[in-house]
């Protein structure tokens, strides 16, 4: 999540931007893909992300 939240941070993924899918992020983190499930819904949780049903995760405009 720390790395995720620090990409967000440095304006990696734009507002608006659709947020990479969870499997393509564990594979660049090296990490289970429950992992990085746990982490985005944290970051949806804090308001960071929000979901669209069927089109995936986008950033938030007021992140």
């Amino acid at each position: 999540m720390a790395e995720l939240k620090r990409r967000l941070d440095n304006k990696e993924y734009l507002p608006g931007a659709r947020f990479p899918a969870v499997a393509e992020l564990a594979v660049e983190l090296d990490v289970a893909p429950s992992t990085v499930q746990k982490a985005v819904a944290a970051l949806r949780e804090e308001g960071r992300l929000y979901t669209v049903l069927g089109q995936g995760s986008f950033v938030s405009e007021n992140q």
